[in-house]
């Protein structure tokens, strides 16, 4: 399946080389250019009528991780995050560094060692480290080096009643999705941007933008669902299984309005489940691309996802599937004069 071996492949922000390349084999029969930016971003354009607008159609590679920070005398491995990456999810986990994929723990003190005060705070990542199995520093740096990578080692699975577990599902789900849309015919030009570095400050995103100028653009994401017991409407955000979450406005985004009018009406004339994210923290490549040259008229589907930043994030495949479909129909029936 094409999002399983997305999320198991590894791509933390700057080091996306590994899923470039799959999504490059994956897009090749169906494109007409492809282009590989100094930056990294894979850009590939699948021609239309020379009379319609281009649109960009947006996913980021990327995902959030480590990296390594320094070696101490007995072996163990120091690290840095590598994007937003809350600090309680972090012990126990198992990970893989480097381009040799070296297997680690991150561990901790135990909490038979710990004092009354330390038992009652979140350990934070300066105060953990890698076990990878080495005796000493020489023996650790045969394996790995100051600047290495790494990456959560999480299984992808189904479970449950059409749920999907896995790692970088933000925003791998993006990532499948724009690979899928690439593989349908359109009137209009589509630029699809599978962007580097959105997980450290939209990177990728803001120099792609400027170099293709596209008169619209869709942004694919992944986002924050968070529908648990302890939460009340409206601060869920998402709930899981009520179709894709269209964005009103972020942190770094006020969305198109008629852009936004549209995708509404495109799903209620075709019975597709949509919801409205429900809070504004966070943000996207949106932010980014909107406000390239002269502005670009944007708007931004996600797909709600239960645990996200983490290794065990959850999404469910309806609502990846209502987003696949009802972008097909987006590009089936955006016009520009409709939008600005």
């Amino acid at each position: 399946m094409l999002l399983k071996k997305l999320a198991q492949s590894c791509g933390v922000s700057g080091n996306e080389k590994e899923v470039r390349d799959l999504i490059l084999q994956e897009v090749k029969p169906y494109v007409d250019k492809i282009v590989i930016d100094p930056i990294g971003n894979l850009i590939v354009t699948k021609k239309g009528r020379n009379n319609l607008p281009s649109i960009m159609v947006s996913a980021h590679m990327d995902e959030v991780g480590l990296m390594v920070k320094a070696i101490d005398d007995k072996g163990f491995v120091k690290f840095l995050p590598v994007g937003g990456i809350d600090d309680r999810i972090l012990v126990s986990k198992v990970v893989q560094i480097g381009t040799e994929k070296i297997k680690g723990v991150i561990g901790a003190k135990a909490i038979h060692l710990q004092k009354p005060d330390e038992r009652k705070k979140a350990l934070k990542h300066d105060q953990l480290y890698i076990d990878i199995g080495a005796k000493s520093k020489e023996e650790a740096e045969k394996l790995v080096s100051i600047g290495d990578y790494i990456s959560f080692c999480s299984d992808y699975i189904e479970f449950g009643e059409n749920l999907i577990k896995a790692k970088a599902l933000d925003d791998r789900v993006g990532c499948a999705m724009l690979i899928n849309l690439l593989k349908n015919n359109y009137d209009c030009t589509i630029h699809a941007l599978f962007a580097v570095q959105e997980e450290v400050g939209l990177r990728g995103a803001k120099v792609a933008a400027y170099r293709l100028n596209p008169a619209l653009s869709i942004v694919l994401e992944a986002t924050t669902c968070h529908d648990l017991t302890d939460v009340d409407a409206p601060h869920f955000s998402t709930k899981l299984g009520e179709g894709p979450a269209l964005s009103i406005a972020d942190m770094g985004t006020y969305y198109n309005k008629n852009l936004v009018k549209k995708v509404i009406e495109i799903a209620q004339n075709n019975n597709i489940s949509i919801q409205l994210k429900q809070t504004i923290k966070g943000g996207n490549d949106a932010g980014v691309i909107h406000t390239s040259r002269e502005g670009i008229p944007t708007v931004a589907l996600s797909v709600p996802c239960r645990y996200i930043h983490s290794p065990i994030c959850v999404i469910n495949k309806n609502d990846y599937k209502n987003m696949l479909n009802l972008v097909d129909l987006l590009l089936k029936n955006l016009k520009k004069e409709e939008i600005i």
